[in-house]
């Protein structure tokens, strides 16, 4: 049988689920470091919140260690590169809390607009200072979202009941999304300037890391309010507070800071900031759901070999590996190429065709990684699990074929984004059943291999591109290791992808712009 230790706080219903599904569970909770590699080799799973920290040394005393599951989100308290060269599998809970987090938004949101906080303060205190917490109406103001995911799309469903408009910033939120969820998509200079109350709801990625600065609050309304339930590290807390300071912005809710557990911060004391300390996720159901679904999880991957949620391996069984293990690269390296072409335009829908020798696979999963490739320049978050669930909510169509005539391959992969006004496709196959190649861009046959360091440049087929290229890329210093080409016809368009040694910079990208023939020039880094 197998066994199971819940080292942190979990709704007793947890525990139950593991005994009904046929899984013996201890619950020691509070221990030390030294005291859960004493025993964590007894056990087969490991069921945790944020309190225990799952590092390489408790791994390596986990002898019989299989799975460990965190209720939440977050997993920065266990080391993944470690669980995975041990065969550990790392699950957590993407979805559990995302009610209770958008409530919390909604209620920083209202108490910044009335200043209830500091108004509790005064009155406990024996004050009674009615006139100086006037605050403003929620209704009828403009609510900027940035961020329209699964939360993001909860607090407008919630700010649309209090009849505020709702404005959404999103690079995946495709129009007929925005127009289910009656929002109005926008650029986020515009959400900046029409917003009275701007809410985040996005991951922390390098291109969201310090989204509202300086420069953000000066496109911003005068008077504007602020909140942040999503992640320390998207506001420049030194620039909210000299906005604070100059009364540009009115006032600010913060549940997340850019330095976590924050015991000290500039914005603490400032009457014009409501603060908790990373609630989102703080109440009665959410960590009773988050619990419940940890524990299906890891039970059914105990008994069945059913992998969920699974943030370090695929979706499959233990029968599968072997054989997609392959075409799992070839899927993710398909998906990236296509979704760094394709990070900066709205996706509407995605084809994955299967031709030859990959018809007799179970084709899920490669969607899946696909998807994952596909979606992960804007999200870096997303996982082979939840890839699918984001397609879905930001309205991105998803078919995947399997089509059984004869192909010119042995096995051939083919993704086909459609976006607006555009379609772009790349296809790959498996050299000697195990070596991916791409064999095709936009329908013309090129044959490359996925490198570390590419760049890729669309152009017409006219005399004097390549010794253009050549020199621009030898003048930077940059050895190339490979060299592909392919067109349609002579004098047509053509594409050109080239490998080399080292990142490209962005100006070298933009001397290659420059050259007459080429019409697009982009650095892919893999």
């Amino acid at each position: 049988m197998p066994k199971v230790l819940i080292s942190d706080e979990l709704s007793p219903a947890a525990a139950q689920i593991f005994r009904d599904r046929g899984v013996e569970v201890d619950i020691k909770t509070g221990l030390k470091k030294d005291e859960l590699i004493a025993i964590i080799g007894q056990y087969d799973g490991l069921a945790i919140r944020s309190a225990t920290k799952v590092t390489a040394d408790v791994l390596a005393a986990a002898t019989n260690l299989k799975v460990v599951g965190r209720a939440g989100i977050g997993v920065d308290n266990v080391d993944i590169p470690a669980a995975t060269a041990r065969g550990v599998v790392v699950m957590n809970t993407p979805f559990g809390n995302s009610i209770t987090t958008a409530e919390h938004a909604i209620a920083m949101m209202f108490a910044v607009a009335r200043d209830i906080p500091a108004a509790s303060a005064s009155t406990h205190a024996g004050k009674w200072e009615k006139n100086r917490f006037m605050g403003v109406e929620l209704y009828a103001k403009t609510l900027g979202l940035i961020g329209a995911g699964n939360i993001g799309s909860i607090v407008a469903d919630r700010a649309q009941g209090l009849k505020m408009q709702v404005v959404a910033y999103d690079p995946y939120l495709t129009p007929e999304r925005a127009l289910e969820m009656g929002v109005t998509k926008v650029e986020l200079d515009e959400l900046f300037a029409r917003a009275d109350f701007i809410t985040l709801h996005t991951p922390l990625t390098d291109g969201t890391r310090n989204i509202i600065n300086a420069a953000s609050i000066a496109k911003m309304k005068d008077g504007v309010r602020i909140i942040n339930c999503a992640r320390g590290g998207l506001i420049v807390e030194e620039d909210l507070l000299a906005a604070l300071n100059a009364g540009k912005v009115a006032g600010a809710a913060l549940d997340v800071f850019a330095v976590e557990p924050a015991k000290e911060n500039i914005l603490f004391g400032h009457e014009k900031v409501v603060c908790t300390p990373h609630l989102g996720a703080s109440t009665t159901e959410a960590q009773e759901n988050v619990a419940l679904q940890v524990a299906e999880q890891m039970s059914a991957y105990l008994i069945d070999g059913a992998v969920s949620n699974a943030l370090n391996m695929p979706s499959v069984t233990a029968e599968e590996a072997p054989r997609l293990r392959p075409y799992m690269k070839l899927a993710a390296q398909l998906g990236s190429f296509a979704g760094k072409l394709s990070a900066e335009v709205g996706i509407r829908k995605v084809t994955i065709e299967y031709e030859g020798a990959a018809t007799k696979l179970n084709t899920r999963p490669l969607t899946a990684i696909a998807l994952q490739g596909l979606l992960g320049p804007l999200m870096p978050s997303v996982n082979m699990v939840n890839a699918p669930v984001v397609a879905k909510e930001r309205n991105i169509a998803v078919a995947d074929t399997k089509l059984e005539a004869p192909s010119n391959y042995q096995t051939l992969m083919r993704i086909t984004v459609e976006m607006d006004g555009k379609t772009r496709s790349v296809a790959g196959t498996l050299f000697a059943d195990a070596h991916p190649r791409i064999v095709s861009i936009k329908g013309i046959t090129v044959e490359a291999e996925v490198t570390p360091h590419m760049l890729y440049v669309t152009n017409e087929d006219k005399p004097g591109f390549i010794g253009a290229l050549g020199s621009i890329l030898g003048e930077a210093g940059l050895n190339i290791a490979t060299f592909n080409l392919g067109r349609r016809t002579a004098g047509e368009e053509a594409i050109c992808l080239v490998a080399v040694d080292e990142a490209i910079p962005q100006s070298v990208v933009d001397k290659v712009r420059a050259i007459p023939q080429v019409k697009q020039a982009q650095a892919l880094d893999f």
